[in-house]
């Protein structure tokens, strides 16, 4: 159970109701790009994660570290299993798990995001980091996974399920109502080094669709300038904003672009949305979106991966649609060569199936790869074990990283996470 937050709340919020530093920004890194699809056999030397499931990795530098909601794991040889609860790291290339790493964190850590200095910020639905409160927010060292003493942000209540960086600002995306005690409802921007509040970044996100207000995913262009947010929310700043908007991050208000294409209802009374991740591409020119959707397959976009071009165009319709036919996608990522996506899909190329595959269609067992500019899918067919489904794609400069929560990847055994490396 997660630990009450209103005194906290109180007490470091009166520490933090200071304006944002004015350090130099750090430089944002250049976006990862392939220039060709990644091979269909992962590498060998991937740790296991033996129970739970992987929600975000992070590579930086040749550290790669590993967030979710588990307990145990193992380095890809076997051997010794050790305990190391929703947070873990190893080296990029050999797999060895790296001791020095070993923060407890006491909830699910769902989002990764670069921070400065070599360290790395999270996001989640956890109350402390190694005894001391940090609710659901934390910036941890990459070298030993200590709490950076000067960063101080925490959520009021509430959850982060989506953490984004460039330069000095850091995005939080969640369900939570404030941020060290400022209102915020759902989405704020902070200092990547304080944690303060950036108050001059409010967007206001009201009437949510179903269950209660949150930012379900959110994504940065390359260049900083837009933020891609959705969610349960169908206004921002009072304009028609139907579960997903862009954000001018200068000014901290919705772009001319909009989209009706996500209306349509996709079933299950517990779903409050079915937006989930979305990426853009290296260049910035446009924006994938991967969606889920209750047990029936409905019209719309439910269960599909989309591109909309990054534009001021209002009303956009997409550039394609890709439909599974049934079966939610999760994770996304894009590279010039690919658009990468995950879930519990049997098929790609299926938008006449109603959970069979339908003309046209081409088994694609819970991995596939989509062509940036047609939207059809790939040859790429590794195939992995569905389970759930896959919530963690990451580009590296030399391969994909995967992580789920299940065993099964390429016909082989890697617990819930794997690597693919360049072809």
């Amino acid at each position: 159970m997660k630990p009450r937050r209103p005194l906290l709340a109180l007490t470091m919020g009166a520490l933090l109701l200071l304006p944002v530093g004015t350090a130099a920004a750090a430089p944002a890194a250049p976006p990862v790009d392939h220039s060709r699809v990644v091979g269909d056999r992962p590498v060998q030397w991937t740790p296991h994660v033996l129970d739970g499931a992987v929600k975000d990795i992070l590579r930086v530098g040749d550290t790669v570290v590993v967030a979710g909601d588990f307990d145990r794991i193992s380095e890809a040889m076997g051997g010794r299993v050790l305990e190391q609860p929703n947070l873990f790291a190893f080296e990029h290339g050999t797999g060895r798990v790296l001791r020095s790493f070993s923060p407890q964190v006491d909830g699910t850590v769902t989002s990764l995001a670069p921070g400065p200095d070599a360290t790395v910020i999270v996001g989640g639905d956890f109350g402390s980091v190694d005894g001391r409160a940090s609710p659901g927010l934390a910036r941890l060292s990459v070298s030993d996974g200590r709490a950076v003493p000067g960063f101080r942000g925490f959520l009021d209540d509430g959850d982060a399920y989506r953490v984004a960086v460039h330069g000095g600002h850091l995005y939080v995306g969640g369900d939570f109502s404030g941020v060290n005690g400022t209102p915020r409802a759902a989405l704020a921007r902070l200092d990547t080094r304080t944690g303060a509040v950036d108050t001059g970044f409010a967007p206001h996100l009201t009437e949510f669709r179903r269950g209660k207000l949150k930012v379900q995913e959110l994504a940065l262009s390359p260049d900083g300038r837009r933020l891609a947010v959705n969610g349960t929310f169908t206004k921002v700043n009072g304009l028609d904003r139907y579960q997903i908007a862009m954000i001018d991050t200068a000014s901290g208000t919705p772009t001319p672009w909009s989209t009706a294409a996500y209306e349509a209802d996709c079933g299950g009374s517990s779903l409050h949305t079915y937006m989930r991740q979305m990426a853009f591409s290296p260049d910035g020119s446009f924006l994938a979106v991967v969606a889920a959707g209750g047990r029936q397959v409905k019209p719309g976009l439910c269960k599909s991966v989309s591109r909309f071009e990054n534009t001021d165009t209002p009303n956009a319709e997409p550039t394609w649609t890709n439909k599974t036919g049934g079966d939610s996608l999760y994770s996304v990522e894009v590279t010039s060569a690919a658009v990468y996506v995950s879930g519990h899909q049997r098929w790609m190329d299926n938008p006449l199936g109603a959970l069979n595959p339908g003309p046209g269609s081409v088994e694609r067992e819970g991995i596939a790869a989509v062509d940036p500019v047609t939207g059809r899918a790939l040859a790429w067919n590794p195939g992995r074990e569905r389970g759930h489904g896959a919530e963690a794609l990451h580009a590296t400069p030399d391969g994909l990283y995967v992580g789920s929560d299940t065993e099964r990847l390429a016909g082989d055994y890697h617990a819930r996470l794997g690597m693919f490396p360049l072809s």
